[in-house]
């Protein structure tokens, strides 16, 4: 059955995301401010802006909608402004429709965890984020799941892949993480973050019943320091430069993956491993073996 599926901040994610609809036969819209990025992506371009929604034909109707907006920079009011304002905004727009959506997903992050010891987190741990980011994804997912629509927060960790290759770049100038204190990373690579998406829609469509949230992060948490001694042995570098620890310290945490595997989400890159290779691989940064 060809669905439609909006995609509102149809950036990276939303583009790979777009793209794996579009294979399956369904119809894409993208909204961004600016539509050149969606140019000969077959994606149908809508260029909006979040701040001047009114009435109910400011959005197009669909079956589907992934709220996955970026906020322009790391400030408090613009996180207000793409986060809980953002989404509060299509949802009153939504719930104007004849034929409301069967479900919006909203992308969240694990940033509302606030866990500094290690911890082992799932979708009933208590969040406690103390940074403003935290809260006020807190506050949008708390929208959406409060909302008559039906809704699903999804929370990615940290995402990678090709183009989102900082660690690989410090790694290859001689940069490593301390050993101690020890600290916790989790991360999820891109293709996995719209592959999770697109297995949601599918699930619901086949009468699958979903959560109200799922915490969607690989199968391996790790320490920093194990990633990128990892990556430096891949790259054949020496670590030159210890990277010091913030004054105030970061969370450390490990992601439980559980509830979506549950669901028959098989990962692609089950583990930072191979993740990584791929994008080691792809983006050029392997040195040719000499024959």
């Amino acid at each position: 059955m060809k669905l439609t599926v909006l995609i509102i901040g149809c950036g990276d994610i939303g583009i790979t995301l777009g793209r794996e609809l579009l294979s399956e036969g369904h119809h894409v819209i993208g909204v961004r401010r600016q539509v050149e990025a969606l140019k000969d992506t077959g994606i149908e371009p809508l260029a909006l802006d979040l701040n001047n929604l009114e009435g109910a034909d400011a959005l197009p109707h669909a079956d589907y909608v992934i709220y996955t907006v970026s906020a322009d920079r790391f400030e408090e009011s613009a996180y207000q402004s793409a986060y809980p304002d953002g989404l509060n905004r299509v949802l009153g727009v939504l719930e104007q429709h004849k034929t409301p959506p069967k479900r919006v997903f909203f992308v969240s992050s694990t940033s509302v965890y606030g866990q500094q010891e290690g911890e082992v987190v799932n979708e009933d741990s208590p969040t406690g984020s103390t940074s403003f980011s935290g809260k006020l994804m807190c506050d949008a997912e708390q929208a959406l799941i409060n909302h008559p629509i039906p809704g699903t927060v999804v929370r990615f960790s940290g995402i990678y892949g090709p183009g989102r290759d900082r660690l690989i770049h410090q790694v290859a100038e001689g940069r490593i993480a301390a050993v101690t204190p020890v600290s916790y990373s989790n991360r999820i690579h891109r293709d996995d973050c719209t592959g999770i998406l697109a297995h949601l829609i599918r699930c619901q469509e086949k009468g699958a019943p979903l959560a109200d949230l799922y915490l969607a992060s690989d199968c391996e948490p790790v320490t920093l320091h194990n990633v990128m001694a990892w990556l430096a042995k891949q790259l054949k570098v020496e670590s030159t430069e210890t990277m010091q620890s913030p004054l105030r310290r970061r969370t450390s945490k490990r992601c439980d993956n559980s509830r979506i595997r549950e669901t028959g989400y098989e990962f692609r890159y089950p583990t930072y491993k191979e993740g990584y290779a791929q994008v080691l691989k792809e983006g050029g940064f392997l040195t040719p073996q000499k024959a």
